[in-house]
């Protein structure tokens, strides 16, 4: 009787599931080790076809900033020739003496490309590079329009130039208007790699007409 009651009736179920623990256990790894692998095979997957997809786009989109930067100074130097043509233009319009008899005095062919230089030096471009058109203004087509050309820069000054066909204007509105044109050309080079345009000269055309003032 004594024996009997020493013995613990939990004894056999604590065995039991002590056993069974080991078991479950290695189960359980085994399943964290699957998740595991396809998880690192889901990322692995996924980084490859991302780096597929960088080395598709990441050209065209670099290519596409260079476009825009290029194409934008292209604008900025169209913009800034056309400035230097106008102050040419304002300067050959104004009169440097107003009472030295008629005709008034006015700025020669090469005083007003001095200011067409001194235009160009500002905005950091080089006036040596300019070109004229290589052909007689269409301002100077007819009519009593004289042109001539100034040295350095090489630019064509047209006075005399009727700035409005007469047959265009209102019935009633006066005479046509005359004053003076300053045109040039001015290189511009792009740098686009794998295009076409790499390294292609351009010539930026830069004219302006300007009514006399008295």
């Amino acid at each position: 009787m004594n024996r009997l009651a020493h013995v613990n009736p939990h004894a056999g179920v604590k065995a039991y599931v002590g056993a069974r623990v080991p078991a479950r256990a290695g189960v359980n790894q085994k399943l964290g080790q699957m998740k595991v692998g396809r998880l690192k095979k889901i990322a692995s997957g996924t980084s490859g076809s991302e780096i597929a997809e960088a080395a598709l786009v990441l050209p065209i989109f670099f290519l596409l900033l260079l476009g825009i930067y290029w194409f934008g100074r292209a604008f900025n130097v169209y913009s800034t020739i056309n400035h230097a043509a106008r102050e040419g233009a304002r300067a050959a319009v104004a009169q440097s003496c107003a009472t030295c008899g008629s005709p008034n005095i006015s700025l020669t062919t090469n005083q007003i490309a001095a200011q067409v230089e001194q235009s160009l030096q500002a905005s950091s471009l080089d006036p040596t590079q300019v070109a004229n058109l290589g052909v007689v203004p269409t301002a100077c087509g007819g009519g009593p329009a004289t042109c001539a050309q100034a040295g350095n820069p090489k630019i064509w000054v047209c006075y005399h130039v009727q700035l409005q066909p007469a047959a265009s204007l209102p019935a009633g509105s006066g005479a046509p208007a005359w004053g003076v044109s300053v045109e040039f050309q001015y290189p511009y080079r792009f740098f686009l790699p794998f295009t076409s345009l790499n390294m292609q000269q351009i010539m930026l055309n830069a004219g302006v007409q300007m009514t006399g003032e008295y």
